[in-house]
């Protein structure tokens, strides 16, 4: 048993030594490749260079029609945009109108005596309410098909550019 106790209390001892940190550190060479000096024929070299020179021209190419058709894009949203807002504004106008006749009728209503009053009255606000909405329904039409004009446009003369080879 005291041996045992002579192992687990002895002072533990480093496996490795301590490298001092003046001491240089090792030095690995690597392996030098030559490498072959092959002479590329000028026909290669000149395909390369007009490889090279058709792949830069194209590459403009695209690069303006993609700028082209951002441009188109912006444009044609920014149309759409403006003629959504247009018509919703049209919209509520026309809502706002609706909303002021129909509140006019009831106030004239509660003031008709006789049933014929009634009758006359609704009769007339239904013919007025009728060629409002007549009115309206075309104005908002024609608000919608010069949005539909407007946005479509930029986008006919755009793809009439483009040529077919």
């Amino acid at each position: 048993m005291s041996e045992a106790t002579e192992i687990s209390t002895s002072p533990s001892r480093p496996k490795y030594k301590p490298v001092p940190a003046s001491a240089p550190a090792p030095k690995f060479e690597l392996p030098s490749f030559e490498v072959p000096k092959i002479e590329i024929p000028v026909v290669l070299r000149e395909l390369a260079e007009k490889s090279v020179s058709q792949a830069k021209e194209t590459y403009e190419k695209l690069k303006s029609a993609a700028d082209e058709a951002t441009d188109v894009l912006e444009e044609t949203y920014a149309t759409a945009t403006k003629g959504a807002s247009d018509l919703s504004l049209k919209l509520i106008e026309a809502a706002r109108e609706n909303t002021n006749a129909a509140f006019d009728f009831a106030a004239e209503i509660m003031t008709v005596k006789s049933f014929s009053d009634v009758v006359e009255l609704s009769t007339r606000h239904t013919r007025k309410q009728y060629e409002a909405v007549a009115a309206q329904a075309k104005e908002l039409t024609a608000i919608a098909q010069k949005v539909a004009v407007e946005t479509s446009e930029p986008l006919k003369e755009s793809l009439g550019k483009f040529k077919v080879a």
